[in-house]
């Protein structure tokens, strides 16, 4: 995967709760790859939104210091902050396509930051907004598969050879 990858906090999230550990490991997959691949984006919304969930509402919850860091981290994928043009895009979301108000801020960063994917549950998974596809980060494949390359057999002309014709050994 090679396009710029939103990452929403329900994935940011699971990546630090033990409590299934199907979606931690899928999560945890998802942000290591992204991180290698240097495509990964959020934003501040999001970040703020994971450091509360992580530190208040998880069970067990994340220490402040672990989730401190964890935020640090991410923020090498220069998160988008709340500024005008933000609320100026999320708002046109909202009213296009109807989608609540916190939704379409995620919506709108990821738009801002030319991302091609944004990877969430809370939307419906495929569901094309503008620019962004949003994808399911538990359905949909870490790795795009690779692609191949290469010359086929060759394929017999259909026309007829140009010149005189051959002369065969009856003429």
């Amino acid at each position: 995967m090679t396009d710029l990858c939103f990452v929403d906090a329900n994935v940011l999230i699971y990546a630090r709760d033990p409590r299934d550990r199907a979606k931690q490991a899928r999560a945890e997959q998802w942000i290591r790859n992204l991180f290698i691949r240097r495509c990964g984006r959020t934003s501040t919304q999001v970040l703020s939104e994971f450091y509360v969930v992580a530190t208040r509402k998880l069970s067990p919850r994340v220490a402040a210091d672990a989730a401190w860091d964890f935020v640090q981290d991410l923020m090498q994928w220069n998160p988008q902050p709340i500024d005008g043009s933000l609320l100026l895009r999320a708002r046109e979301i909202e009213q296009r396509w109807r989608i609540s108000w916190w939704d379409s801020m995620v919506v709108a960063a990821a738009q801002l930051q030319d991302c091609a994917i944004l990877l969430t549950e809370d939307l419906q998974d495929g569901a094309v907004l503008g620019t962004v596809t949003v994808r399911n980060p538990f359905t949909f494949e870490v790795r795009e598969p690779a692609a191949s390359y290469g010359a086929g057999p060759a394929l017999a002309s259909l026309h007829r050879p140009r010149g005189r014709p051959r002369r065969t050994a009856l003429a």
